[in-house]
């Protein structure tokens, strides 16, 4: 194993989108698939997948993949317990985990550059920028693991982490917006796979 622990944040309602975003055709794959394969060719290993809303339909899409599969069976209660659960699924012993959310594709260079910047700056957290604005995903030492397995959504979840270990952030600028991407509902979708969604090798 890498010791950076790939966790892919899947267990949402996708109530924007009308239909589960985990399951959207990313380069011609289901979007969580290639979310997968994303982490394990940027070198995490193992990679997590935390499942809740549609859960079989993802346990069938992800049924030939190199994944472990945990169920969030509260996921209707906010994305920090998915924080959680994918933090608590992550061994004790890890590096490093790099926490991804299915609806925000990325090329695997972007997860090579921030495991790659963590390693040269003993970071606590890494996260990539573009043109000042902050983007996804950000890997986060092993020794924050304790502080993810304890976020809550009422006290901001994840950016709280973030927050309180600002001074031993390294944001990681990156030269095109796809560090931005974000497909909260079907417009952004469909405006994603024209400008992003390249065949796999072309990018």
């Amino acid at each position: 194993m890498s010791g950076v622990a790939g966790v892919l944040l899947a267990a949402g309602l996708s109530s924007r989108m009308g239909a589960p975003k985990a399951l959207l055709d990313w380069q011609g794959q289901p979007l969580v698939v290639a979310q997968t394969r994303t982490l394990r060719e940027g070198g995490c290993d193992p990679v997590i997948v935390i499942i809740g809303h549609a859960a079989d339909e993802l346990r069938a899409a992800l049924s030939a993949e190199d994944v472990v599969i945990v169920e969030n069976s509260d996921y209707r209660a906010g994305r920090a317990g998915s924080v959680r659960t994918g933090a608590r699924a992550v061994a004790d012993d890890a590096e490093a985990l790099l926490l991804l959310n299915v609806d925000q594709p990325r090329p695997a260079t972007v997860v090579r550059a921030l495991i790659a910047a963590w390693r040269a700056a003993d970071a606590l957290i890494v996260s990539p920028t573009f043109e000042g604005h902050g983007g996804h995903p950000s890997l986060f030492a092993g020794s924050l693991l304790e502080e993810l397995r304890q976020v809550e959504d009422a006290t901001q979840g994840l950016r709280a982490v973030v927050v309180r270990h600002a001074a031993a952030r390294v944001l990681l600028p990156w030269p095109s917006a796809e560090v931005l991407l974000d497909l909260n509902d079907r417009a952004a979708y469909e405006s994603a796979r024209s400008g992003w969604a390249s065949p796999p090798g072309t990018r």
